[in-house]
């Protein structure tokens, strides 16, 4: 990489962009509603560790610590992109928002629908 065409300094507008974009991301995402309970549960979970680690960065951010707070975004985001490749949460087939696109998402989606139709729940 040539010098001087890297951004290494975390600002608070990138901060604030990176919190935009996780804030969506984390509005948008949902159990897909044919999942099973298992992946309910799953789903809950990851989108419970993301919200946390997006408050977690919200506190960093207060207390002015950028850089971690950076970080705590991304590990949200992680999380988020994670539950989504995994078929875990729908995202829409936002690839904006997420790693995905709607191809994959509407192969998760069918996923679902087959397993609520041969494996009956509890």
């Amino acid at each position: 990489m040539r010098q001087g065409t890297a951004t290494t300094a975390v600002t608070d507008g990138r901060l604030a962009r990176y919190f935009d974009i996780t804030g969506r991301a984390l509005a948008k995402a949902e159990p897909f509603p044919d999942a099973d309970e298992e992946h309910h549960r799953q789903a809950r979970e990851a989108l419970d560790m993301a919200r946390r680690y997006y408050d977690d960065a919200g506190h960093f951010r207060e207390k002015g610590d950028l850089v971690t707070a950076f970080a705590a975004l991304n590990y949200a985001h992680g999380w988020l992109d994670a539950a989504a490749r995994f078929g875990l949460i729908d995202a829409g087939g936002d690839s904006e928002l997420f790693v995905v696109d709607d191809d994959l998402q509407e192969e998760m989606r069918e996923r679902h629908r087959r397993r609520r139709r041969t494996c009956p729940q509890p």
